[in-house]
């Protein structure tokens, strides 16, 4: 922090205004993550007078509520020391989350919303702001895809431990049968850029269609051509936006992804280049579940690469998932060598 401290005294700090906004939030980024172990010291210091005092007394109410505390304390320590081990300049970005469903119509249709819920339910936990860039309803329930842009530090760096095949068995509510059903849906996160950065997109390499928006709700944006689809001729990457009822926002907003799926192509690259891209396509290929969330014969929630599991599977519908991304990313390469 000592060196970024002196950049920003240096006389030509400010001559380059992009990299002097990423040195200037580099440097907030650290100093936050100083105040806060300060501040969990401090409460865990507090916490151990009040709780030989409430032992003192007898006072069993207190102590029950100082075990609460601590547990809450103990999560932000965990969170604070995942914070230290994203090193990765992407992990500190925001995330753009994409959940489409598998094969099985409405069933999978149905478990895409579900984990639509459990992200948005995760990230209001952790005070992170969200906005559906693009949804598209189903035609009797769920939704067919959705992307969500999810604003707030390190955003990438918990949420690309997601990226991958999520698995639902339960008794199917939409079976007048009852039987018991699975169901798949695929989750990818990108990073979202930073305006410093770079990616070149020429208008020639672009092939842009607008069309009608479809689904549920439509009947306003339906009546012009207010959807966008944007194709980058070099790649093939085709991305599409309709959610919006303007068609220069929808433009935008696939303009945005574009340049996240461009980015996140060149890091892959990279990465390859270091032996590690086959890795992460065996975790994201369809059939490699890394998830299994079991509602019937019996209730368990199961991470296939790390073994962690619980039966609490309303709580982690309800977006209480740290448990799981904490197990994961510790396992992480990056982050055994750090330990």
């Amino acid at each position: 922090m000592e060196a970024l401290e002196k950049n920003t005294a240096a006389p030509d700090f400010w001559d380059q205004p992009e990299k002097a906004q990423t040195t200037l939030r580099q440097l907030s980024l650290k100093k936050e993550k100083i105040e806060e172990w300060r501040r969990f010291h401090r409460q865990l210091e507090d916490l151990k007078i009040f709780l030989e005092m409430a032992r003192e007394e007898g006072d069993q109410d207190t102590i029950t509520e100082l075990e609460r505390e601590s547990r809450q304390l103990l999560e932000g320590v965990q969170n604070l020391e995942l914070k230290g081990l994203l090193s990765n300049p992407e992990d500190q970005k925001n995330a753009i989350l994409t959940i489409h469903p598998g094969a099985g119509g409405t069933e999978s249709q149905d478990w895409a919303q579900m984990l639509m819920r459990m992200y948005l339910r995760w990230a209001e936990r952790h005070h992170f702001n969200t906005e559906v860039m693009d949804l598209l309803p189903g035609e009797e329930a769920g939704i067919k895809s959705v992307t969500i842009e999810v604003k707030g530090p390190y955003a990438y760096g918990y949420l690309k431990s997601e990226v991958g095949v999520h698995r639902l068995v339960r008794i199917s509510p939409f079976d007048a049968g009852g039987r018991r059903h699975t169901s798949f849906a695929s989750v990818f996160v990108l990073p979202e850029m930073d305006e410093d950065i770079e990616i070149e997109i020429r208008p020639a390499d672009l092939r842009i269609d607008t069309f009608r928006a479809s689904g549920a709700g439509g009947q306003h944006v339906n009546r012009t051509d207010s959807a966008v689809r944007i194709t980058h001729i070099p790649t093939g990457i085709v991305v599409t936006c309709q959610s919006e009822r303007s068609q220069h926002k929808n433009k935008a907003n696939a303009m945005k992804i574009l340049k996240a799926r461009l980015y996140q192509k060149k890091l892959e690259e990279e990465r390859a280049k270091r032996q590690k891209l086959e890795e992460s396509k065996s975790e994201i290929a369809w059939g490699n579940q890394i998830r299994s969330y079991v509602f019937h014969p019996y209730n368990l929630v199961k991470d296939h690469r790390t073994g962690h599991e619980t039966g609490d599977i309303q709580r982690v519908m309800n977006g209480e998932i740290d448990d799981f991304i904490y197990s994961y990313l510790l396992k992480r390469p990056e982050f055994a060598k750090n330990q």
